[in-house]
């Protein structure tokens, strides 16, 4: 039996491009629920290398758990699973949803290229390393951010990431407790090793009150990743409620190995609660194919915690621009 949920309702745009410490910026930031775990990371790996996960790994059982809820976790698991079947995807997949004490998780500690996942990253370090220095964001850094998030714009992420330096970077991951996550080498970024465990971190330090991100450096951050260009929204946004706002970062990457990595995350917010929802990919023979894995994945999802709505965001429709990658990696030796 599914559980009734009461309804969504969306949030105002952040259109602010300054932020420090405790400064105001021009729309309030989205309340949020108070129940969850911890910020701090619970699978941390046993060494310092990152592979990604292979097609048919051992860890490939859904496992959804909600006290008072046990009836929906059992039909998450369940949907979950029956929307990855028969798919040669390899999907690694977390759901937090606080208002329902629910988890999911599905391949939670194995890793993955990022591909374009990493620039919230990349975002959150930025935002902290304003607060670090007690000062605003400049017009340059603030440009930049914009462009990364909103249009996914390479050149962007590369100078914030070269302005930031592996070491920072590293030092808010730690902050974070996003154990798992490992950097990309030199300048590639996009071959960050991710894990959806550690994403979901991420997303919980933009949604909840921390010591790592002040509310209006949340806010701000949330606020881009709600304006993220249209063509670029498919992923988990599909089958969210409409009345929700919905706060998205997706990456898409072709490699000689394992296909296309087509990973998409996304907050879904509206007053006073949230959810979020991790799904990352690969061995996608092309990128259209991952997409329509992320998104039955995620429909199912979105349809469990909101079985009463019925105005939902449809699937993407395929677009021109589906098929060239988001970035270009080089042929890198020791890198799966």
């Amino acid at each position: 039996m599914r559980v009734p949920r009461r309804s969504r309702h969306g949030l105002p745009l952040v259109t602010a491009t300054t932020v420090l410490l405790g400064s105001s910026i021009s729309a309030a930031a989205p309340a949020v629920a108070t129940a969850g775990p911890s910020l701090t990371g619970q699978h941390a790996t046993s060494s310092g290398v990152a592979t990604p996960a292979a097609s048919g790994s051992a860890d490939t059982a859904v496992a959804c758990t909600s006290a008072s809820h046990p009836a929906l976790a059992a039909a998450l698991a369940r949907d979950i699973r029956t929307a990855r079947s028969g798919r040669s995807s390899t999907v690694a997949v977390w759901v937090e949803d606080p208002g329902a004490g629910l988890t999911c998780s599905l391949s939670g500690s194995s890793h993955f290229d990022s591909a374009s996942i990493v620039k919230v990253i990349i975002l959150g370090a930025m935002l902290r390393k304003a607060l670090d220095q007690h000062r605003y964001l400049t017009s340059t850094e603030a440009s930049q951010l914009r462009a990364m998030i909103t249009q996914s714009d390479n050149n962007a992420a590369s100078a914030l990431w070269a302005k930031l330096e592996h070491p920072y970077i590293q030092h808010f991951l730690n902050l974070a407790g996003m154990t798992q996550t490992v950097l990309g080498p030199g300048r590639y970024w996009g071959l960050t090793q991710a894990t959806a465990h550690d994403e979901m971190l991420l997303l919980r330090i933009l949604l909840r009150g921390n010591t790592i991100l002040s509310s209006n450096s949340r806010t701000y951050a949330l606020g881009l990743m709600a304006q993220v260009i249209s063509s670029q929204r498919w992923g988990v946004p599909a089958g969210a409620p409409r009345s929700v706002t919905v706060h998205v970062k997706d990456g898409w990457l072709p490699r000689t190995t394992h296909g296309w990595r087509i990973n998409s995350i996304g907050a879904f917010t509206w007053p006073q609660h949230w959810y979020t929802i991790v799904v990352l990919s690969m061995d996608n023979p092309t990128m259209s194919y991952g997409v329509t894995t992320v998104e039955s994945i995620a429909r199912v999802i979105h349809s469990d915690l909101n079985p009463t709505v019925t105005a939902v965001i449809p699937r993407s429709a395929p677009d021109p621009g589906w098929g060239k990658p988001d970035e270009t990696i080089p042929t890198l030796p020791a890198v799966p």
